[in-house]
C-alpha cells in the first residue's frame, strides 16, 4: 500500500501508509432502512470557468448531479440545497433554485428516491430587512419556488429574521404565517451559531432552554404542517430532550454530526432520524450501517459507525462552519470530482494539517474507495502547499 508524507500538530512530517478500501455494498443493490435518513448535499465547482471565485459561481452541473445520483443509489435521501451546498457561504437563491430544480428532475427517474430543499430568506439581505413582513414575504418567495419545481420544503433558519425580530412573538409571528400556506409538511430547520455566528439568540432567546420552548411552542401551532425538524445544536442530550417533548408524528431528525450515531441507533426512550452534513461524506458506511440495524444488527451498525466519529468531529470542529472543506475533500479523494476546488474559493478554509488529519481518520474508517488513487491525491495537495 501508499505511503506519503503528512503534516502533524507539531508541525512536523509522519510517514502515513493507508490501509486496504472497504467493500461497503455490493453492486445493483439499494438497501432499505428503517430511519429516515437525509445526506446533505455538496456542490462541485466548475475550476475551468472564467469566474471569479470569490465573486462568481460556477458549477460542474454533471459532477454535481452525478454525486446525488450516488447517494440516491445507497439508499439515502437528498437534503438540497441547504448549508452543506454553502448556502451562506458561496451558493446563491439564484444557484440554488437551479440546483433545486435540477435535482428534483434528476430524482424523478430513480426508484425510491427522496429529495428535500432548503426554502430560506437568503435572497434578502438582512442589512436591508426592516421588519418581520419582509421575512415572511421573503419566506414566502421562496416556498412558493420550491413547490413550483416540485419540492418538498426544508425550512431553514433565517438570518434576517435573527436580525430584525424584537421578542420570541416575532419567530411565532413568522413560522405561523409560512406554515399556514405550505402545500405539504415540512422539515424545520434550527441550526446552532457554531454553524452560522448570524443565527445566534434563534427563537429570541440566548438561551438554549428559552430558544427550545419558542420552536416547540412554534411546531404545536401548526403541527399539521411539520413532518420533523432538524437541529443542529452539537448537544446530544439536548437533541434528546427535544425530541421527547415533539408532538406525536413530529420526527426529530438529528443534525448532530458529533452524536449522530448513539442519536440514530436511539436506546429504549427513542431514536432520530438523521439529516446530516457528515452523510455525504461517509455515505457507503453509513448506508451500510443503516442496513444492518434495518435488519436487526445493532452491533454491526455500532461497529461500522464507530469510527466514522472521529472524522466526523475532525471535520466538524470549530470553526464549524468551514467544515465544507472537509466534505469536499472527501468527495475528491473518492473520485466523485476532479479536482479540489470549491465555490468561495473554501478549499482554502481548513489548514494542511487539519486535511492531514481528516485523511488519516477517513483511511482508519474504511472510507477511502481506492486507496492508492486517494493518496496520490492527497501527495498533490501536500505539494501544493510546498511539501
Amino acid at each position: 500500500m501508499a505511503t506519503l508524507k503528512l503534516p502533524v500538530a507539531d508541525g512536523t512530517l509522519a510517514p502515513y501508509t493507508v490501509r486496504a478500501s472497504t467493500p461497503w455494498k455490493a453492486e445493483g443493490t439499494r438497501p432499505a432502512f428503517d430511519r429516515v435518513a437525509y445526506a446533505a448535499a455538496h456542490v462541485v465547482a466548475d475550476p475551468l470557468a472564467r469566474a471569479d471565485p470569490w465573486l462568481d459561481i460556477a458549477l460542474d452541473w454533471d459532477a454535481t448531479l452525478a454525486y446525488r445520483r450516488h447517494l440516491f443509489s445507497l439508499g439515502l435521501g437528498v437534503a438540497e440545497a441547504m448549508d452543506t451546498a454553502q448556502r451562506g457561504m458561496g451558493l446563491d437563491w439564484t444557484t440554488s433554485l437551479r440546483l433545486i430544480e435540477r435535482s428534483v428532475d434528476a430524482a424523478k427517474g430513480i426508484p425510491g428516491a427522496t429529495i428535500a430543499s432548503g426554502a430560506g430568506t437568503d435572497h434578502l439581505d438582512p442589512a436591508q430587512a426592516t421588519s418581520v413582513d419582509d421575512v415572511i414575504a421573503a419566506y414566502e418567495h421562496q416556498c412558493a419556488a420550491v413547490e413550483r419545481a416540485g419540492g418538498r420544503i426544508i425550512l431553514m433558519a433565517s438570518r434576517a429574521l435573527a436580525r430584525v425580530a424584537r421578542s420570541p412573538d416575532d419567530y411565532l409571528r413568522v413560522y405561523g404565517r409560512v406554515l399556514a400556506q405550505v402545500r405539504e409538511p415540512v422539515i424545520l430547520h434550527w441550526l446552532g451559531d457554531m454553524f452560522d455566528p448570524a443565527l445566534a439568540g434563534y427563537w429570541g432567546h440566548r438561551d438554549l432552554d428559552r430558544a427550545t420552548d419558542v420552536c416547540l411552542e412554534a411546531i404545536q401551532a401548526s403541527r399539521a404542517k411539520v413532518d420533523g425538524i432538524k437541529v443542529s445544536l452539537l448537544d446530544d442530550a439536548r437533541e434528546i430532550a427535544m425530541r421527547r417533548r415533539l408532538p406525536a408524528g413530529v420526527r426529530m431528525y438529528t443534525g448532530d454530526d458529533f452524536n449522530f450515531a448513539a442519536l440514530i441507533g436511539g436506546d429504549a426512550d427513542g431514536h432520530s432520524d438523521a439529516l446530516l452534513g457528515i452523510f455525504d461524506a461517509i455515505a457507503p458506511a453509513a448506508s451500510a450501517a443503516l442496513a444492518a440495524l434495518a435488519g436487526g444488527d445493532r452491533a454491526r451498525f455500532d461497529a461500522i459507525l464507530a469510527p466514522t466519529v472521529p472524522l466526523s468531529r475532525k471535520i466538524f470542529e470549530a470553526p464549524t462552519r468551514f467544515y465544507k472543506t472537509g466534505i469536499v475533500l472527501m468527495a475528491y479523494l473518492n473520485g466523485h470530482q476532479s479536482h479540489f476546488t470549491m465555490v468561495g474559493g473554501q478549499q482554502g478554509a481548513r489548514s494542511l494539517v487539519h486535511l492531514a488529519d481528516v485523511f488519516r481518520l477517513a483511511d482508519q474508517a474504511g472510507l477511502l474507495v481506492d486507496p492508492e488513487r486517494a493518496a496520490a491525491r492527497m501527495r498533490l495537495i501536500t505539494a501544493l502547499h510546498g511539501l
